[in-house]
């Protein structure tokens, strides 16, 4: 007897062994128990998640000759033959294929005639999103008024593009994606009835890879028996998956939160020297950062059962929320930049010394030498600053900054000054600029910048345009009025704008960048 595949083999054949999809399965169930049955049935999900699978055991459901109930014997001549595809009342089309209108005329000549074998004669239309406009049109009237043999169940991924004259006529039930953990589990359930050898956390591996689909995840399961000859091991999955054992991502994490840049770079190497898929490595990095931030902010929502909860737990206490948040953006920001490095090698080294550079507290790790000689490398120096002297917009574009912090002094307005206390005020529309953590960032770097003790206050208020960010965009301002008042100066500009009867567009008029010595 020939191999059948998992996807098949175990394909459900009642409610009961349907995975994922309680909420339809209950309100299916109701209407059948209570012969609540409607003409008209609408499935709409991602691939994978059991819109045929859930029309056929509703077809049986409808013809199983023990009546219609929610529970199908699944022994009697009209289940096996459901199961079988061999059920002349069950008519399956893929629209894909048979979009036009005289195909779906064909198909609703036949809507007529009595069931030949069934209680029902079901029609089951995949993808009906794919049918043409005359198509649908040409369904309609049999779709609102079918004869009471006659039941409708549509399949789509794209319901979007199903006219809302069909989705009026049907009840729509919308399939999710299947859940990590249901999909894991349903896999262990299959290997342990299949005798098959396995590794518990080579399954969440397949899980994820097959992103809410079951029968795509039973593929990759039928891929991963093969690939390990017969057992399914972590190692082994990672391989086929390319997927990233997360231990190098951790180690990653380790040296960015310690400032060591190379540990950085040998972890970076030693990826590289194994072949691993830096695009994969940067979505993982970014997924690990995701449950640092919840350990963060929300540390009842990170998975009780994650394997490596402890040590996130402890690199979340070793980041500041912020830099969890800068960090996640270069992940995202890297792996959208890969494709326009030099290699993969080389852009995901680069994502790596961003995090390593980009820091909100605007400090960088001392270099040894530096360390040794007691002093500290050139943009943390507070050589060369300016004294605070009234003008705090020049103060405010010269600290090392980033992220929120810059955003609080470059919106600040200096309000009074004396005796090491700066009194800032910021619009009120800019509120949560002033909490204590964005405060105390900024007040250490004024102590670094400036080179004596400081102490900062921030009120919310009203403000008179004097913080940096005003005076830059009055700036701008100035420019684009200079550049826009030029060019409707210039003589052949003029010519253009009286030979076409036309107009000069200002704000479309770019300035040029300001000169180095500004």
């Amino acid at each position: 007897m020939s191999y059948q595949v998992l996807a098949r083999k175990w394909r459900p054949r009642d409610f009961a062994s349907l995975v994922g999809q309680e909420h339809v399965v209950r309100a299916l169930q109701h209407a059948l128990a209570e012969n609540r049955l409607h003409h008209a049935y609408l499935f709409t999900g991602t691939r994978g998640v059991g819109k045929t699978t859930l029309a056929r055991i509703l077809a049986k459901c409808l013809n199983c000759e023990r009546g219609v109930s929610p529970e199908p014997c699944g022994r009697c001549g009209a289940c096996q033959e459901i199961d079988g595809g061999r059920f002349v009342d069950l008519l399956e089309v893929d629209a894909a294929t048979n979009t036009r209108v005289d195909e779906m005329r064909q198909l609703l000549d036949t809507a007529q005639y009595a069931p030949t074998r069934g209680r029902y004669k079901v029609y089951v239309i995949d993808e009906v999103h794919q049918l043409s406009g005359h198509a649908f049109n040409a369904m309609l009237k049999t779709l609102e008024e079918p004869p009471e043999h006659l039941k409708f169940i549509l399949a789509t991924t794209d319901p979007q593009k199903i006219p809302v004259t069909v989705l009026s006529r049907c009840l729509q039930f919308n399939l999710k994606q299947m859940p990590r953990g249901a999909i894991a589990g349903h896999l262990a359930r299959v290997l342990q009835a299949e005798g098959t050898a396995f590794e518990p956390e080579a399954l969440p591996l397949v899980a994820q890879a097959a992103a809410g689909s079951m029968r795509d995840a039973l593929s990759l399961l039928d891929q991963a028996i093969a690939h390990g000859a017969g057992k399914v091991a972590a190692e082994g999955v990672r391989a086929m998956l390319g997927t990233i054992d997360e231990s190098y991502l951790l180690r990653l994490l380790d040296a960015v939160a310690a400032g060591e840049g190379a540990a950085v770079m040998a972890v970076a190497d030693e990826m590289q020297s194994r072949s691993l898929s830096f695009d994969a490595a940067l979505q993982d990095l970014a997924a690990l950062l995701l449950r640092v931030s919840l350990a963060q902010l929300v540390p009842e929502a990170l998975e009780a059962d994650y394997p490596d909860r402890d040590r996130v737990v402890a690199l979340a206490e070793r980041f500041d929320p912020e830099l969890t948040q800068l960090l996640y953006q270069i992940a995202l920001q890297g792996r959208s930049d890969l494709p326009l490095a030099p290699d993969e090698h080389a852009g995901f080294a680069m994502t790596l010394l961003r995090m390593l550079a980009f820091r909100p507290d605007g400090g960088r790790q001392k270099t040894a030498s530096a360390a040794a000689a007691g002093s500290a490398p050139a943009p943390s120096r507070p050589a060369a600053a300016p004294s605070l002297g009234g003008d705090w917009p020049a103060l405010a574009r010269a600290l090392p900054l980033s992220g929120a912090p810059k955003q609080l002094a470059h919106n600040a307005e200096l309000q009074a000054y004396a005796d090491g206390m700066i009194e800032l005020v910021i619009p009120r529309g800019m509120a949560y600029l002033a909490g204590n953590a964005y405060r105390d960032k900024l007040q250490a770097a004024l102590e670094q910048h400036l080179g004596r003790p400081m102490r900062v206050k921030v009120g919310v208020g009203e403000t008179r345009g004097a913080s940096a960010a005003a005076k830059d965009a009055g700036e701008r301002a100035q420019r684009q009025s200079e550049a826009a008042q030029t060019m409707k100066g210039d003589r052949f500009v003029q010519d253009l704008v009286n030979m076409f009867d036309g107009r000069v567009i200002e704000p479309g008029v770019r300035p040029a960048p300001p000169s180095k010595s500004e």
